[in-house]
């Protein structure tokens, strides 16, 4: 743009902004609404959320990791102790679900390795599907074949079947 422009087609703008001219007196009802939900409503609660967020971060507890004892096996439970019972077979479903939450991750891996290698992930990704593979074969080993109520006992059995039957090949 030439420095030398026609000042009547574009005049300068003012040097300050004018004052805003009121209209009337009375104060605006949207400040006067606005002030009042921030005392009554999101003050008080700012505040005490931030209390409680105080005192949290003093007793710092990881809520979502749960750390349960470890309970007897169901063959370490005494005839008729159904309590003992119940807590092996809670026992058993939560390493149940841990069990199956490894394989998951594991197999997860072995799909990422295969994305990422592409055709020649045989060769590329033998550790992963390895391990898949010694993974599922121990989770089926232990949990394959009980069923839709599969439970503490049912796997006990199982398991004894398969000693039974390990033992029988070897004499």
């Amino acid at each position: 743009m030439p420095n030398d422009h026609d000042k009547a087609v574009y005049p300068e703008p003012p040097r300050q902004t004018p004052a805003v001219d009121k209209q009337t007196a009375l104060p605006n009802p949207a400040l006067i609404l606005t002030k009042l939900f921030y005392y009554t409503v999101d003050l008080p609660v700012t505040t005490f959320r931030d209390t409680i967020d105080s005192i949290r971060s003093k007793n710092k507890l990881v809520y979502y990791h749960q750390k349960f004892r470890r309970v007897p096996y169901l063959t370490e439970c005494q005839e008729g102790d159904f309590t003992c019972y119940y807590e092996a077979d809670m026992q058993w479903r939560r390493d149940y679900k841990v069990d199956q939450e490894i394989v998951k991750v594991v197999q997860e891996r072995m799909k990422a390795c295969q994305q990422r290698e592409g055709h020649s992930y045989q060769q590329n990704c033998t550790k992963e599907i390895q391990q898949f593979n010694e993974v599922t074969k121990n989770f089926q080993s232990r949990y394959g074949d009980l069923g839709a109520y599969a439970n503490a006992k049912k796997c006990l059995m199982k398991q004894k079947e398969r000693m039974m039957a390990a033992q029988a090949q070897s004499a």
